[in-house]
């Protein structure tokens, strides 16, 4: 008997019924539905209820209406990877209206789950031998679909409810509202230096600096008297504490009476000060967020894009420093987010010029410049010797003229040529030492065994760490170079049309590089760069949360960016602590990790960094325990601070060496492995101009595409069978020679 006969059925065998339709995925209107048997109930489709109790096979309580209005798909193993929404530029603004869902069908379900479970006891032997195949791969357990998901975060819950409400326009300003009524109430605590005379604390600084500038000319600024905190921020800090200072003489003159408001503490003067950092973090930080979004994320459903807001708006580390401790790092953090959403919409001017007025704000931009200085040095290569040479030309004026105008009045002839080197002097304290206080880095946390400071001299100590500084950020820098070489464009002048697109697009390969590279080149200062401060964990934690903004839940970006920003708070609880923002430390930590919908204390998966992160969350749980009960001896006050950095350094330190990991991997996708074809484009062969161009650029190994230039990839299922098809064929003869 042939292979065909055994599929056709005898003569005068009765024929099979029709099967029942089931719910309809299809989203035409004029497609109808069956013909029903008798006796089943059409008033409403028989869906089981989200919240019910009873199986997926079952057809559930009568009472019981379906809340499921459209498919819901499982990701893919292949898209939960946490670099896949980097490869993608902006395409859609963001929270953009999603579709509407598919109509659901009134049809019964009952009898083709009866029918679908009495097939599935029956499996033939390719079936059998595939599942005994993959058995044996260690990834199997991890491919398999997890029966007991975990609740989805706060956020996620709240997301969800406005957008079934019809209320999406909403979560925009409601998130931004109850972000700037959570920072005001973190404020409603102590602060650095609070009512601890003489000298006080940042907060007593950040007052002084807008009385000097506003009753001091430009050159004494950085010289009155540096003994009661004198000015050691760039001028852009300068002239924002003038503008401050200008306000609130306005409300109160005694506020900032040179000399006569020193250690000043009304209750007045504190809500202006604390009003001050939240209209700056409005002003700055907040539309630097909104456009990453836009920027970074356009391609993401809008739930994607308000969970990444709701991320972004509520980071515990950057409330604690800005609105309990005082100080103003979200503008110097928003300056540089906006430099990145321009680099990604392809004004590489003006994001150089933002990147300067962060660094001219505060000079701890500064590990930053490595990653930044290296991408545009990057595109200028890819762009070939002609356009790129213009754009480094345009890029170097845009960044001298900048810092000309930011140090104009102490230049002639406004002041001396001397003058230049007071703020110059006074932004690079050299002379201050190795660390201050006990912060989570490698000096510090060496320092334990081998006391730096009494070993070597204070210059050499300089030069050993501009090496190790050097030597950690390199591979970043790397990364975004050799990429560039490797997909660099070669443009002839014939086409100069085509190539002056090509320098104003956005679709630069290195691109999704660059949030890595941040992260390799911040984290690299911070562990190992000279007089360092616990609050510049700042720094690293942006590009590592924007990484986590995207991420699913599943993913490594996802466990590392929530480790990284659980331990940061924690490396500051001395500091917290001496503030009195105990409470608050509490209270950011639990409601951000309820927002994001991560448990700290539970054991997700038995993976390397979940398990780490057990390890290190009990740690920390026990060190609080013992402060707490406990009282340091004599000869050592500052016992818990060292166990702190202890704990705090070595997770810092794996997640630098996570991120060159990432950068590689990331490198890898765009340029393809060491050894492989290297990408040279001509401009001359782009029949679509710029798109073409982004096209092969964005494919640097020649085999993938991106979905949104309109090119799909091979079909993952047709891939993933034609791969399977000797295995199957060896099945089948199995099959047949028994």
């Amino acid at each position: 008997m042939d292979e065909v006969s055994a599929f056709v059925p005898p003569e005068g065998a009765p024929k099979r019924q029709l099967r029942d339709r089931t719910t309809s995925f299809n989203s035409l209107p004029y497609i109808k539905p069956a013909k029903l048997r008798v006796g089943i109930d059409t008033t409403k489709p028989v869906l089981r209820n989200r919240a019910s109790a009873s199986s997926m096979k079952s057809a559930g309580s009568p009472t019981e209406r379906s809340e499921i209005i459209s498919p819901i798909p499982r990701r893919h193993l292949l898209q939960t990877s946490e670099s896949q929404h980097w490869l993608h530029p902006p395409a859609t603004p963001p929270f953009a209206v999603s579709r509407e869902p598919s109509p659901v069908s009134a049809t019964s379900t009952v009898a083709s789950f009866r029918r679908r479970k009495a097939s599935t006891q029956h499996m033939n032997f390719s079936a059998l031998m595939e599942q005994e195949r993959m058995r044996s791969f260690p990834s199997y357990q991890t491919i398999k679909p997890n029966d007991h998901e975990e609740e989805p975060g706060a956020g996620r819950r709240w997301v969800r409810w406005m957008h079934k409400n019809g209320l999406k326009q909403w979560i925009v300003p409601s998130a931004v509202g109850a972000a700037m009524y959570w920072k005001w109430c973190i404020g409603l605590g102590g602060y650095s230096g609070y009512a601890t005379p003489p000298i006080y604390g940042d907060y007593e600084a950040q007052r002084h600096w807008m009385e000097i500038t506003i009753h001091l000319p430009f050159h004494q600024w950085y010289t009155y008297d540096l003994q009661y905190w004198g000015l050691d921020y760039p001028p852009l800090t300068a002239y924002v504490s003038w503008l401050c200072g200008k306000i609130g003489t306005m409300f109160n003159p005694q506020w900032f009476a040179l000399d006569q408001s020193r250690g000043i503490e009304t209750p007045d003067s504190k809500v202006f000060m604390r009003a001050t950092v939240l209209a700056l973090d409005t002003v700055v930080y907040v539309p630097a967020i909104y456009l990453f979004i836009w920027a970074w994320q356009g391609t993401r459903s809008s739930r994607t894009q308000h969970l990444a807001l709701l991320t972004l708006l509520f980071q515990p580390a950057l409330h604690l420093v800005d609105f309990g401790h005082f100080q103003y790092n979200s503008v110097m953090l928003g300056l540089t987010l906006f430099a990145m959403n321009m680099f990604a919409s392809g004004q590489d001017l003006l994001g150089a010029f933002f990147f300067v007025l962060s660094l001219g704000f505060k000079q701890m931009a500064l590990y930053y410049a490595p990653a930044i200085g290296s991408y545009l040095l990057g595109k200028c290569i890819y762009l070939g010797p002609v356009h790129g040479l213009r754009l480094f030309t345009r890029l170097a004026a845009v960044t001298v003229v900048t810092f000309l105008v930011l140090f104009l009045p102490f230049l002639p002839p406004f002041s001396s040529f001397t003058t230049i080197l007071d703020p110059i002097t006074r932004i690079f304290p050299f002379n201050r030492g190795l660390f201050e206080d006990k912060v989570a880095n490698f000096w510090c946390a060496t320092n334990v065994a081998f006391k730096w400071k009494h070993w070597l001299a204070s210059n050499v100590l300089v030069k050993i760490s501009s090496a190790l500084t050097f030597i950690g950020f390199l591979p970043s820098v790397i990364g975004l170079i050799q990429g560039s070489i490797k997909t660099r464009v070669w443009s002839s002048s014939q086409e100069s049309t085509q190539a002056a697109q090509i320098e104003s697009s956005a679709n630069t390969p290195t691109l999704p590089l660059l949030p890595y590279a941040l992260l390799t080149s911040s984290l690299s200062f911070f562990l190992f760069s000279f007089q360092v401060h616990e609050k510049t964990i700042l720094l690293p934690l942006m590009p590592m949360t924007l990484l986590l903004s995207g991420s699913s839940p599943d993913s490594a970006a996802f466990s590392w960016g929530a480790l990284m920003n659980n331990v940061a708070v924690f490396s500051m609880w001395p500091l917290l602590k001496r503030d009195g923002l105990g409470i608050q430390y509490i209270a950011t930590l639990v409601v951000w990790n309820r927002l994001i919908g991560y448990n700290p204390l539970r054991l997700r998966k038995k993976s390397f960094v979940d398990l780490l992160s057990t390890a290190v969350y009990g740690a920390c749980v026990f060190l609080h325990l013992l402060e707490f009960v406990f009282t340091p001896p004599a000869r050592y006050p500052d016992l818990f601070p060292v166990l702190n950095v202890l704990v705090s350094t070595p997770v810092f330190v794996l997640i630098w060496l996570w991120s060159i990991k990432r950068g590689v991997e990331v490198g890898w996708a765009l340029e393809g492995l060491p050894g492989s074809r290297n990408m040279k484009t001509s401009a001359s062969q782009d029949r679509f101009g710029v798109e073409s161009t982004a096209q092969r650029a964005a494919a640097a190994n020649g085999e993938s595409m991106r979905r949104d230039m309109g090119v799909r990839a091979m079909s993952l299922g047709y891939g993933e069978s034609r791969r399977r098809l000797p295995f199957r064929a060896q099945s089948v003869e199995v099959e047949e020679n028994s």
